[in-house]
């Protein structure tokens, strides 16, 4: 072989190599830049994971003035998970809720339920403008709650019925299943507004005992 000939030869070679080690570079730099950008994302989802979890959360079962909650529960002797479940029932957390019946705010109240609550519990310097006001609205909206669990000695699914369906309807209701020697229960609500309501009610009070142990204070 001559001398030419073995220099193009090594020429060729190590042109190869040097390629070959191109190539290798580029394969571990794409293979780096694979998993910088893998964990990149896992660490996103570490980080974004609870957040959105928590929005979902939100969504679904949301959670607002969890504070006044459980002063009102402390101060009403009421169950702060049921106080919840009225909320989210009644008006899901907005405070600007008003029906077309002109109950207002998260416990949905009528002037008239509010300003009968306002005289029995000294309230002499209340405004209907007042339900508005989240602190006023559970207050308010607890004393009435706390009203009806005594008057109906107790026993929810009466109380939360009256919430709703007035306490002259479930008292006509019980007059009547009475007579049937029958207690009233919720599948025996005549009303199916107030039958259904009543179930999401309780329905919920699990799951907001379940979800918000902590911030319920449970």
């Amino acid at each position: 072989m001559s001398i030419e000939t073995h220099s193009a030869t090594h020429r060729r070679t190590h042109t190869r190599r040097v390629a070959a080690s191109r190539r290798r570079t580029i394969r571990r730099r794409r293979l780096a830049g694979a998993a910088g950008s893998a964990l990149l994302i896992l660490g996103i989802v570490v980080l974004v994971a609870p957040l959105f979890h928590h929005a979902v959360k939100e969504i679904a079962l949301p959670l607002r003035h969890e504070d006044i909650i459980r002063q009102q529960a402390r101060d009403k002797g009421l169950d702060p998970a049921l106080i919840a479940a009225v909320i989210y029932a009644e008006s899901h957390f907005r405070d600007d809720q008003r029906s077309a019946a002109g109950a207002e705010g998260l416990m949905q109240l009528t002037p008239e339920t509010a300003k009968y609550i306002a005289r029995k519990s000294g309230g002499i310097r209340f405004e209907v403008a007042d339900l508005a006001t989240p602190q006023v609205n559970i207050a308010y909206g607890t004393y009435y709650l706390r009203y009806l669990m005594q008057r109906y000695d107790g026993n929810q699914t009466l109380a939360l019925a009256a919430y709703n369906g007035g306490e002259g309807n479930v008292d006509r209701w019980v007059a009547e299943a009475g007579q049937r020697n029958e207690a009233l229960s919720v599948d025996t609500i005549p009303f199916a507004e107030t039958r259904a309501y009543v179930r999401r009610v309780q329905q919920a009070k699990r799951e907001y005992r379940g979800t918000y142990a902590h911030e319920l204070g449970q």
